[in-house]
Protein backbone atom coordinates (compact mmCIF):
# COMPACT_ATOMS: atom_id res chain seq x y z
CA UNK A 1 0.00 0.00 0.00
CA UNK A 2 2.77 2.00 0.86
CA UNK A 3 4.17 1.72 -2.36
CA UNK A 4 0.82 2.35 -4.18
CA UNK A 5 0.27 5.65 -2.49
CA UNK A 6 4.05 6.67 -3.10
CA UNK A 7 4.49 7.12 0.95
CA UNK A 8 7.07 9.32 1.42
CA UNK A 9 7.82 7.53 5.09
CA UNK A 10 6.18 3.87 6.67
CA UNK A 11 6.03 4.27 10.38
CA UNK A 12 6.34 0.72 11.67
CA UNK A 13 7.81 -0.88 15.07
CA UNK A 14 7.78 -4.44 14.21
CA UNK A 15 10.74 -5.71 13.45
CA UNK A 16 9.63 -7.84 10.34
CA UNK A 17 7.95 -5.16 9.16
CA UNK A 18 10.63 -2.73 8.81
CA UNK A 19 13.12 -5.23 7.18
CA UNK A 20 10.50 -5.74 4.31
CA UNK A 21 10.43 -2.01 3.85
CA UNK A 22 13.91 -1.20 3.81
CA UNK A 23 14.05 -4.21 0.95
CA UNK A 24 11.98 -1.85 -1.13
CA UNK A 25 13.35 1.25 -0.77
CA UNK A 26 10.63 2.97 1.87
CA UNK A 27 12.10 4.80 4.78
CA UNK A 28 11.13 3.89 8.05
CA UNK A 29 10.21 5.62 11.18
CA UNK A 30 8.77 3.90 14.16
CA UNK A 31 7.30 5.41 17.14
CA UNK A 32 10.21 7.25 18.58
CA UNK A 33 10.87 8.77 15.61
CA UNK A 34 7.76 10.30 15.22
CA UNK A 35 7.92 11.35 18.52
CA UNK A 36 11.09 13.38 17.78
CA UNK A 37 9.63 14.55 14.81
CA UNK A 38 6.58 16.10 16.88
CA UNK A 39 9.46 17.75 19.57
CA UNK A 40 11.12 19.35 16.51
CA UNK A 41 7.30 20.75 15.00
CA UNK A 42 6.28 21.51 18.08
CA UNK A 43 3.90 19.48 18.36
CA UNK A 44 4.93 18.29 21.81
CA UNK A 45 6.94 19.82 24.47
CA UNK A 46 8.59 17.07 25.45
CA UNK A 47 9.31 13.32 24.90
CA UNK A 48 10.69 11.59 28.33
CA UNK A 49 7.27 11.68 29.42
CA UNK A 50 5.92 10.14 26.70
CA UNK A 51 8.77 7.43 27.25
CA UNK A 52 8.06 7.25 30.43
CA UNK A 53 4.35 6.34 30.06
CA UNK A 54 5.74 3.43 27.57
CA UNK A 55 7.61 1.83 29.69
CA UNK A 56 4.93 2.17 32.58
CA UNK A 57 3.01 0.11 30.09
CA UNK A 58 5.71 -2.49 29.79
CA UNK A 59 7.26 -1.25 26.44
CA UNK A 60 10.83 -2.21 26.60
CA UNK A 61 13.61 0.69 25.59
CA UNK A 62 17.06 0.23 26.57
CA UNK A 63 18.26 2.13 29.34
CA UNK A 64 21.66 3.82 26.22
CA UNK A 65 18.47 4.04 23.92
CA UNK A 66 16.35 5.86 26.39
CA UNK A 67 19.46 8.10 27.14
CA UNK A 68 20.09 8.61 23.74
CA UNK A 69 16.57 9.73 22.57
CA UNK A 70 16.53 12.17 25.50
CA UNK A 71 19.93 13.22 24.20
CA UNK A 72 18.45 13.84 20.57
CA UNK A 73 15.36 15.51 21.61
CA UNK A 74 17.77 17.45 24.06
CA UNK A 75 16.54 16.61 26.84
CA UNK A 76 18.21 15.03 30.22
Amino acid sequence: MAEELKANRVLIDEKLGRKVAQSRNLPVTGTIGLLLIAKKKGIIIEVKPILEQFLSQGKRISPILYQEILGMAEES
